[in-house]
């Protein structure tokens, strides 16, 4: 089966397979579905909303909406992974118990599941139906492989459940230090920030901080920074009815032109666009 993308017309459901030599996402972004990243071979460096997480062949990732993530550098680039984004309104139209039955899935950000050999030969089955469903088109295909999805996020959530959440640990005191400036970032990100003034709070030197900023996160600091404020302004367009030029001040940015021009440079559309689709 060769590389594919899937994405409907609601922005509700896509499925993207790739196996590949490259290392890292294209663009760093946020959705306003759950993302589920199975990694079907090889190993990955994952930065989510403040760490770095290493994951191997077999694990799940299990992102909630609006959490900050990207793929970073690792040491070895070549891999195969299948990522899925689902909206919660499909799952809650298939079982109105279903924050019940997906518990894990609301009360965390995001979920890192090693699974069992027996687990793990399940959602490898699964993984391998639904590539199939989107490459063949049957018809119904893909209703079809949004139930094979549900499967696999149950079979994962049961794992969760049994075995509690696993405390991942960060790949080196590098990786620590920067997620602590990353959690000021989060905090903070509507003040003035620029690098050489969290170089200067954080005891380094800006060269040092730009470099191992990337390194950890795949981010600029930059691209992060406004990354981090775009999300909040997206939240704030979709659940207030406040003025465009003031969510741009109220999440950091300088002028409403700027703000604008950034806005659209992360999420491919003007802010008014998710205002009129709330």
């Amino acid at each position: 089966m060769g590389d594919f993308q899937f994405d409907n017309r609601e922005g509700t459901f896509s499925v993207s397979y790739r196996k590949a030599l490259s290392h890292h996402m294209p663009i760093s972004h946020f959705h306003s579905t759950f993302e589920v990243f199975y990694l079907i071979s090889g190993k990955r460096e994952f930065f989510i909303k403040d760490r770095t997480i290493v994951i191997n062949e077999g694990d799940v990732i299990i992102i909630s909406p609006n959490i900050l993530h990207r793929t970073t550098n690792t040491e070895m680039p070549k891999h195969e992974r299948l990522i899925v984004n689902i909206h919660e309104n499909y799952m809650a139209s298939v079982n109105a118990l279903y924050r019940d039955i997906l518990q894990p899935m609301f009360e965390n950000e995001y979920l890192i599941v090693k699974c069992s050999l027996y687990d793990k030969l399940a959602i490898e089955a699964l993984g391998q139906s639904i590539r199939q469903e989107m490459q063949e088109k049957k018809m119904g295909f893909e209703m079809y492989a949004q139930t094979l999805v549900l499967q696999m996020l149950m079979i994962c959530c049961r794992h969760v459940i049994k075995n509690s959440i696993e405390t991942m640990e960060s790949p080196s005191s590098m990786h620590e230090r920067i997620s602590e400036v990353v959690r000021y970032i989060n905090n903070y990100y509507m003040q003035e920030l620029s690098l050489h003034l969290l170089a200067e709070k954080f005891y380094v030197s800006p060269y040092y901080l730009s470099r191992f900023f990337k390194e950890a996160t795949g981010f600029t600091f930059v691209e992060y920074l406004n990354s981090v404020r775009v999300k909040e302004a997206k939240k704030l367009l979709e659940r207030t009815s406040m003025k465009v030029s003031l969510i741009g001040k109220k999440v950091g940015f300088g002028s409403v032109t700027h703000f604008g021009r950034v806005f659209k440079s992360v999420t491919r559309h003007a802010p008014l666009y998710y205002r009129k689709n709330k």
